[in-house]
C-alpha cells in the first residue's frame, strides 16, 4: 500500500483515530480455561466494563510445536495436561464454541476476534469472518503469517515486544503489503512487565517512525494507571489481559485485571480523553467564583482623601479579585481621587480622573 495514509482504522464499525476514544481491548487468551461457559463470562463482564473488543487466541497446536515440543512433559501446577500439547490441547476452543460466542458477542454487543498463532488458525478465523486479527509479538518476525493475515483485508493489530526497531519496520512493511489498516502497539513481553521496561515514549517514537499507523500500548504491568499515560502519548488502543479471578488456575491471571480493574481503566482512559481538550485556552464559568475568591483586586492601602493623586505606595493588591487587576497599578500611578477612597476599598474607574497625558490631549484640543 502507498504511504500517506490517514492514521486510522475501523475495527466492526468503530472508527479509531488520533481523535477517538481509546480502543480497549481486553484479552481473555485462554484464561476462558478451555470452557465456552467461562468465556461467555467474560464476554458479559467485558461488556459491563465498557471494553471495545474481547480477543482470544487461537492455535493449530500440532501445526505450531515441534514433535518434542508438543510431547515433553508438562509438570507444573498450572498445567492441564500431562504433556504440553495436551495442556494447549485442554485451552484450546474449537469451531462450534468459537460460532457459540461469536453470536453471543454480537447479541450482547461487543466485538470478538483472536490472534492467529499459525497458517491454519488463519484460515480458520476467516472462515468465521473475524472483524480483526492480532498478531503476537512471538511472530514479529514471521513476515508470511503476517502477510497472510493482512490479505484477510481486515485490521492488523501488531504487538512488539522482544523488538528492535527494525523488526517492527520490517513487520509493518509486511503488513502494509496487502493492507493500510495496521495497528503497533508498544509492548514489553515480561509477565508481569517490570515498570522501568515498559517504555512507553517508544509509543511517540512510533507515531514519529509510523505515520500511517495507528500506535497503542499491550500491557503486561500490574495496574492501570499506565494506560492513561500512553493515551496522553498518543496511544488510540490499549490491551489488558483480562480474568475473572487473579487467583484461578493459569500463568496468565495474575497479571490480568478482574472486572474492577477493567471497569476503572475504561473509566479512567474515557476520562482522559474529555481531560485532554483541543488545545485551546479557556475560561469557564465553573471558575468564576474561585477565580474572585482567589484573585486580588487593587484596593487603597490607607485612608485617601479626593484630590489625591495616586502613587505606587497607595495601592495594593488584596483578595477577593472583584475590582482592578494588579497588573493596572502603574497605569493608575499619577491620577487623581474624585472622591474619597477608605483603607481596603477597592479601586474603580469612575473615581479616577483621566490621566495627565490623556487630560492634556483633551485641552489642547486633541
Amino acid at each position: 500500500m502507498a504511504a500517506g495514509a490517514e492514521r486510522a482504522l475501523t475495527i466492526d464499525g468503530v472508527r479509531v483515530d488520533d481523535d477517538s476514544q481509546c480502543y480497549v481491548i481486553a484479552e481473555v487468551g485462554h484464561n476462558h480455561q478451555g470452557s465456552v461457559e467461562q468465556a461467555r463470562a467474560l464476554l458479559a463482564e467485558a461488556k459491563a466494563c465498557g471494553a471495545n473488543a474481547v480477543k482470544l487466541q487461537k492455535r493449530d497446536n500440532r501445526r505450531l510445536y515441534t514433535r518434542a515440543f508438543y510431547d515433553r512433559p508438562y509438570e507444573h501446577e498450572n498445567s492441564f495436561g500431562a504433556t504440553y500439547g495436551e495442556h494447549r490441547e485442554a485451552l484450546e476452543l474449537g469451531r462450534s464454541e468459537y460460532e457459540e460466542l461469536i453470536a453471543y458477542a454480537r447479541e450482547i454487543g461487543i466485538t470478538l476476534f483472536a490472534t492467529a498463532f499459525d497458517e491454519p488458525s488463519v484460515e480458520f478465523l476467516a472462515e468465521l469472518d473475524m472483524p480483526a486479527y492480532k498478531v503476537a509479538s512471538g511472530d514479529l518476525t514471521n513476515v508470511a503469517l503476517i502477510r497472510r493475515i493482512a490479505q484477510t483485508g481486515r485490521p492488523v493489530i501488531v504487538s512488539t515486544g522482544a523488538a528492535t526497531l527494525d523488526d517492527v519496520r520490517r513487520a509493518y512493511e509486511a503488513a502494509r503489503e496487502a493492507s493500510d489498516q495496521v495497528a503497533l502497539l508498544q509492548c514489553t513481553a515480561g509477565y508481569p512487565a517490570a515498570w522501568d521496561e515498559l517504555d512507553l515514549r517508544v509509543i511517540s517514537t512510533y507515531r514519529d517512525e509510523f505515520p500511517d499507523a495507528v500506535v497503542g500500548l499491550s500491557s503486561h504491568d500490574n495496574g492501570i494507571a499506565m494506560a492513561t499515560a500512553a493515551y496522553v502519548l498518543g496511544a488510540r488502543i490499549v490491551e489488558k489481559h483480562f480474568t475473572l479471578n487473579r487467583a484461578l488456575k493459569g500463568t496468565d491471571h495474575v497479571f490480568s485485571l478482574e472486572p474492577a480493574g477493567l471497569r476503572k481503566l475504561v473509566r479512567d482512559l474515557r476520562r482522559a480523553r474529555l481531560a485532554m481538550g483541543d488545545g485551546t485556552k479557556r475560561t469557564y464559568a465553573s471558575e468564576a467564583e474561585p477565580a474572585r475568591k482567589m484573585r486580588k483586586a487593587l484596593v487603597a492601602a490607607r485612608d485617601l482623601e479626593a484630590g489625591h493623586v495616586l502613587a505606587a505606595e497607595d495601592l495594593i493588591a488584596r483578595s477577593p479579585g472583584d475590582g482592578l487587576p494588579p497588573y493596572m497599578a502603574d497605569a493608575l500611578v499619577g491620577r487623581a481621587l474624585l472622591a474619597p477612597l477608605a483603607r481596603d476599598e477597592a479601586v474603580a474607574e469612575d473615581m479616577l480622573a483621566p490621566a495627565p497625558d490623556l487630560a492634556g490631549r483633551v485641552a489642547d484640543g486633541g
